[in-house]
C-alpha cells in the first residue's frame, strides 16, 4: 500500500484509519445525462421482472419522457426480444451507442453485442458484474429521463454492483402470489434496506386470471401475500398484474411497447 497522505477523498484504500466512506459510484460516460435510475428486482427468477421493466419503459416513453433500459441480466437477457430489437449495437471511439426501439426507447443488453443471441454466456460472476458496470460507463446514453435496470434474479454479484456503482434513485420489487416467492422477495427487500436505497413499492405479477366469459377473477397461483409483505416493511403496493395471454404473446412477438392497455401506466405517472 502506498504511503498515506491522509486525504481520503483521493484514496481507494479501505484501511482502518479511513475517516471518509469510500464511494464506489462509477462515472457515467461523458455523453450520458441520466436523470433517474430505477432498478427492477426480485429475489428469484420467473416472476416477470423483464415484463415489468419493459412495460414501465413503454409507459414512460408514451408519456413523453425519454426512457432507457439497461439489461443487467447478462446470462438471461430478454429485453431486446420483448421490444423486437435484434440489431447489433455499434460504437465509436467515445463509447457504445444504445439501440433504439420503434418508439425511441434506448436499450443496452448483451444480446445486442454478441454474434448469436442464443449462445449461452458462460462467465464467472466478476466478469458478469464488470460487464454491467461497463453498460453504465461505456455506453453513450445521451439525455435520459428514466433509466430502468432489469436486474437478474437473486441478491448476488450483479445487484451488489448495480447498487454500489450506479446512482440508483429507487427500487421496484416484483413478486408473485406464492408464499414461497413472498419469503424470497423479503430477501430482496432486506438487501435494499441494507444498501440504504429507497424502495418505491411492490408489483405483484400473476395476481389473477380474469375469465373472458364471466368476468370472474381466479387466483391461479394462490391467494396473494403482497399486502402482508408491504405492511411488514412499510411499503406501497404499486400494482397487481393479471395473467394475460395476450401480453405474453406480445412480448414473444417483440411488440411489448405496442400492447394496450399498459397495466403499469398509473405507476409510470407516479414516477
Amino acid at each position: 500500500m502506498a504511503e498515506c497522505t491522509h486525504d481520503c477523498s483521493s484514496c481507494g484504500e479501505s484501511c482502518g484509519e479511513r475517516t471518509e466512506a469510500f464511494d464506489f459510484k462509477a462515472k457515467a460516460n461523458p455523453h450520458s445525462n441520466v436523470k433517474k435510475v430505477i432498478a427492477v428486482m426480485s429475489g428469484k427468477g420467473g416472476v416477470g421482472k423483464s415484463l415489468v421493466t419493459a412495460s414501465l419503459a413503454a409507459a414512460c416513453q408514451k408519456a413523453g419522457r425519454q426512457a432507457a433500459v439497461l439489461d443487467a441480466d447478462i446470462t438471461g437477457p430478454s429485453i431486446p426480444k420483448a421490444f423486437g430489437v435484434h440489431t447489433r449495437a455499434m460504437g465509436n471511439e467515445e463509447g457504445i451507442l444504445p439501440v433504439l426501439t420503434k418508439t425511441g426507447i434506448k436499450l443496452m443488453s448483451l444480446n445486442l453485442l454478441v454474434e448469436n443471441e442464443s449462445d449461452p454466456v458462460v462467465w464467472r460472476g466478476s466478469l458478469i458484474a464488470g460487464t454491467v458496470k461497463q453498460f453504465w460507463t461505456d455506453v453513450q446514453w445521451g439525455d435520459v429521463d428514466y433509466m430502468f435496470v432489469d436486474m437478474p434474479p437473486g441478491t448476488g454479484d450483479v445487484p451488489l454492483t448495480v447498487f454500489q456503482s450506479l446512482p440508483v434513485d429507487g427500487i421496484i420489487i416484483v413478486t408473485s402470489p406464492q408464499e414461497l416467492v413472498s419469503m424470497i422477495v423479503e430477501k430482496a427487500v432486506k438487501m435494499a434496506e441494507m444498501m440504504d436505497l429507497p424502495i418505491l413499492g411492490l408489483v405483484e405479477n400473476y395476481s389473477y386470471f380474469q375469465c373472458p366469459d364471466c368476468g370472474k377473477q381466479h387466483a391461479i397461483f394462490g391467494e396473494s401475500h403482497i399486502d402482508d409483505i408491504a405492511a411488514a416493511h412499510g411499503l406501497k403496493v404499486l400494482a397487481r398484474l393479471p395473467i394475460d395471454p395476450n401480453l405474453a404473446a406480445a412480448c414473444d412477438a417483440g411488440t411489448a411497447e405496442d400492447f394496450a392497455p399498459n397495466y403499469l401506466e398509473d405507476v409510470a405517472k407516479e414516477l
